[in-house]
């Protein structure tokens, strides 16, 4: 545990959380919607600051990027916690850990073993994915730090919801980013996730003006978000606001979590 960045008092104890858009006001001893940035005393604390919960070397095609160095390897890493409810989520039992079962999970790993993992597994990257790396922020961002030293690329598979003083902050050091643009439609946002549509599609503005290489990821669900013109208006979006060298990538359901229809 240590103490968070990102934050402000807020009066009579609470705190406001800036790391992600939904802006958490956050009572004393309470957590951020995230599940794992808790206010303690009136000082916020992130408390999956390298607990690793997953580590795997992975093709950087299954991030996916397909036009950032194909070919190579990516050492991918992840704690517990999402500041997202996917009804659909593929990794569900370490994403909503913190709210479905108790205590902060994970081995012990130092952003200095991260890179050291990844230059002995001859990774060309750092992947922070599996849940949502802005939530673990601090302890990615060291991280990138330390890799970009090294050599090493860093890449961010993340919905999308970072305010842009985060973002900002580890632009020097964020090579690459897969951001899911899960729907076009604010509905869908808020009943499939919990967010806000306006949100990632500002984000995604942000990622395209700070020069990181960006790629977009859709997944269809079958009534959900398959509508054609909707489609063509989230495709449009991308060639007319991100460019139209932005890959997007686009991906089939299947039934997991809590939408098994």
């Amino acid at each position: 545990m240590r103490e968070a960045r990102f934050w402000e008092k807020a009066g009579e104890g609470r705190v406001r959380c800036g790391l992600c858009r939904f802006s958490c006001l956050i009572a004393l001893g309470k957590r951020g919607r995230c599940g794992v940035r808790e206010n303690r005393d009136g000082t916020l604390y992130t408390l999956v600051y390298g607990k690793v919960i997953a580590e795997h070397v992975d093709p950087i095609e299954k991030k996916p990027l397909f036009h950032f160095h194909p070919g190579s390897r990516s050492y991918s890493i992840a704690t517990v916690g999402c500041n997202f409810r996917c009804l659909h989520c593929q990794n569900a039992d370490i994403s909503q850990w913190p709210h479905e079962r108790a205590g902060i999970p994970g081995s012990d790993h130092p952003p200095e073993a991260v890179v050291d993992g990844a230059r002995r597994s001859n990774c060309l990257s750092i992947a922070y994915t599996y849940t949502e790396p802005t939530i673990y922020f601090e302890y990615a961002y060291d991280t990138a730090v330390l890799a970009h030293q090294a050599g090493l690329k860093n890449v961010f598979v993340t919905n999308g919801y970072t305010t842009p003083a985060a973002l900002e902050a580890i632009a020097p050091y964020l090579d690459a980013a897969n951001v899911d643009l899960k729907a076009f439609t604010e509905r869908f946002y808020h009943d499939v996730t919990g967010a806000t549509l306006a949100g990632v599609l500002d984000c995604l503005r942000d990622y395209r003006r700070l020069g990181i290489w960006l790629e977009v990821t859709t997944l269809v669900i079958p009534g959900w978000n398959d509508d054609a013109d909707e489609l063509r208006r989230l495709a449009g979006f991308i060639a007319a606001e991100l460019g139209r060298d932005i890959p997007w990538h686009v991906s089939a359901f299947h039934p997991t979590y809590k939408m098994l229809d």
